[in-house]
């Protein structure tokens, strides 16, 4: 494409409007940014692309500029915005910054590695990237997990291969992207406020199958994920591999006798297959966890990894902050912060690992529900803690389902409610218990982002673990 003097419109200021703007006009088009806000941090964001010569227009996200010929949005940014609606009336294309990177790869691109889902998707792109590297291979982790894709694509660094995370959000505005392969880890209801409906929410996470060489990877657990790889439109002789937590089929990975192995990409897969690695090199062998890292293992394995690297780059692998993190043992009680779970689907697999616990739970719900989540984990659950402004849905949850649970209702949203939190939970548990704080809600209500709600977690055990060194 000939960008030079094309009339640009980017939606939305942040991590992917700014270099969004930064590139285009570097290539020499005409671009404007629309932000909703109006803040301190706005005005001096758009101070900066002024002086490069972009026009930023702070307050007025609604209106689509006069002889505007292509939108660019923030993956965030809801279908059913002014903007975009002006923009379909007009006939402009509306690309999200996943679609601008893809449409700006050069001669000889790296191919792409694609993962998505409900949860597990930063783990396994980092585990996978981590193989990646074990074997030898330039690559990244870059996508939804926090490097631009369009700083990957367009900067003077040269890969072999990208471990790319896509949101829904980012699939919904990326209709031209085709990975090498792909997975969707799993489904469950969420950001149903901005799809609209699971049916639109799962056909934005098949997306990322759509035009796959190589292999559309699926959970044999979650039938659905399946179900989006048989609608996909692939290259003929793409191969649907599936991975399970038990024996592997043949084009599976699975788990045998406590090794993760592979059915999948050996020449006699009916009868035999191939040790990739041991579940004690995945770091936390939770069960949810291991499936990521089968999942990672199959993307490597498409793309022609040997199985001692997958070995090596599990064990090179560590978890990110917040994540089934262990912060500390108190009194023979241990204390695991999953900020990180901030809706049901992830919760429930994070409780699944433990047994008994002190559930510390809420938050803002964002539409969900938790009556299945309560009755699944029912019988591993102590107690339960609840904390912030939607908590009494999950307290109607337990009184339906766990009725004979203890449960502690915190009013409080102050800075020092989490360390109320801990030590109610300190007071309910027993020794060989977990406190696990898994909120299945985002965290907004109470603290910035679920990584500060992991960090006034670990502050408050900590305090306690003092108070009883």
């Amino acid at each position: 494409m000939n960008w030079q003097g094309k009339r640009v419109t980017v939606a939305g200021l942040g991590v992917s409007g700014i270099p969004a703007a930064r590139v285009l006009h570097g290539l020499g088009a005409v671009v404007t940014v629309v932000n909703d806000g109006d803040d301190e941090r706005a005005r001096a964001q758009a101070a900066d692309l002024a002086a490069l010569g972009v026009t930023v227009r702070l307050g007025d996200g609604a209106t689509l500029p006069e002889g505007t010929e292509l939108v660019v949005t923030a993956p965030g940014w809801r279908p059913d915005k002014p903007l975009f609606t002006a923009a379909a009336a007009a006939g402009v294309e509306i690309w999200g910054d996943v679609e601008l990177a893809w449409r700006l790869r050069g001669p000889g691109a790296a191919p792409w590695l694609a993962v998505t889902g409900t949860n597990g998707k930063t783990t396994t792109v980092r585990m996978l990237a981590s193989i990646l590297e074990a074997a030898g291979l330039r690559t990244a982790a870059v996508g939804n997990i926090g490097v631009s894709l369009l700083d990957a694509v367009t900067g003077d660094e040269t890969y072999d291969v990208l471990a790319v995370e896509l949101s829904s959000y980012q699939l919904h505005w990326a209709p031209s992207v085709r990975a090498h392969s792909a997975v969707v880890l799993n489904l469950a209801p969420d950001h149903l406020d901005w799809h609209g409906s699971m049916e639109a929410y799962a056909a934005d996470k098949g997306r990322v199958y759509e035009g796959n060489s190589v292999a559309c990877v699926y959970n044999a657990a979650d039938p659905v994920t399946e179900d989006l790889v048989r609608e996909a439109d692939v290259v003929e002789g793409c191969r649907a591999i599936g991975f399970t937590l038990g024996p592997p089929a043949p084009s599976q990975l699975g788990v045998v006798d406590g090794l993760l192995v592979d059915r999948a990409f050996i020449e006699n897969r009916r009868a035999q297959a191939k040790e990739l690695a041991e579940v004690s090199d995945v770091d936390p062998p939770a069960p949810h966890n291991i499936a990521n890292a089968l999942a990672a293992a199959a993307l490597a394995r498409a793309f022609g990894v040997e199985p001692e690297a997958v070995r090596n780059g599990l064990r090179a692998f560590r978890p990110d902050p917040h994540r089934i993190e262990h912060v500390a043992d108190v009194a023979g009680v241990a204390y695991v912060d999953d900020s990180k779970a901030t809706n049901t689907h992830a919760a429930e697999a994070s409780l699944a690992a433990y047994d008994p616990v002190v559930w510390i739970a809420g938050g803002l719900a964002k539409g969900a529900a938790f009556d299945e989540l309560v009755a699944a984990s029912a019988k591993r659950l102590r107690g339960v803690v609840l904390i912030g402004a939607d908590r009494g849905l999950i307290r109607e949850a337990l009184a339906r389902h766990a009725p004979e649970v203890p449960v502690v209702d915190l009013e409080r949203t102050d800075t020092g409610a989490m360390s109320a939190a801990v030590r109610e939970a300190a007071r309910l548990a027993q020794p060989g218990d977990t406190v696990l704080m898994a909120p299945a809600c985002a965290s907004m209500d109470m603290f910035a982002n679920y990584n500060k709600r992991g960090e006034a977690f670990a502050d408050a055990v900590s305090a306690l673990a003092a108070e009883h060194a």
